[in-house]
């Protein structure tokens, strides 16, 4: 055979193609296992697998006492309203109610309506927040379940037993069952479930 000028033997030619190939195709094959090897050792990101190592991702807030206001709804018409006995422990004369205040809270029961009488001056008709000044640790609403919060305690979800003393539609008053820089956890838990909460 005579490539270029040159003469080749067939064989020699046939051996060399052979051994090319050969060496390509082993050289495919290694480097195919050492990929899938290398893909293996991997860890992509599972969002089951990472819950399982590292806990339920949640949000929380620190808590620490202070001084805040809290709204109960009132229904006032005409300036007059009707509440239970439990409404009307936290109301006092002087206390804002609305755009106006309160100007009168009954000791005894309306023989009518079976509820305690309470008067306002300027308050326009419909529901109306009373204030009520406290001092308590203040959580959102929701982050209350049957007088029960669930604090973070290292890295585990635990059921904290409290005493609600006031909620309002956004937040709730907590006077006791937790103290100054406990993370109370926001989200859905269970207790004894493992967390994260970075």
């Amino acid at each position: 055979m005579n490539v270029f000028g040159k003469k080749f033997d067939d064989k020699k030619v046939k051996k060399i193609i052979y051994t090319a190939v050969l060496a390509v195709l082993v050289i495919w094959f290694v480097f195919r296992f050492v990929m899938v090897a290398l893909e293996s050792r991997m860890d992509v990101f599972n969002p089951m697998r990472d819950e399982s190592r590292n806990g339920t991702l949640v949000e929380y807030v620190t808590v620490k006492k202070q001084s805040g206001t809290i709204g109960i709804p009132i229904s006032v018409q005409n300036n007059r309203a009707y509440v239970s006995g439990a409404r009307r422990a936290k109301l006092r004369v002087g206390q804002k109610i609305g755009d106006g205040a309160i100007t009168y809270v009954s000791s005894s029961l309306d023989l009518d309506s079976g509820m305690y009488v309470v008067k306002t001056r300027g308050v326009s008709d419909g529901i109306n927040n009373a204030e009520i000044d406290l001092n308590c640790y203040f959580v959102p609403a929701y982050a209350v379940h049957d007088s029960l919060v669930f604090v973070a305690d290292s890295g585990i979800a635990r059921a904290q037993k409290v005493i609600v003393s006031a909620t309002d539609s956004d937040m709730a008053c907590i006077s006791d069952g937790i103290k100054d820089g406990d993370k109370v956890i926001v989200s859905h838990v269970t207790d004894g479930q493992k967390i994260n909460i970075k």
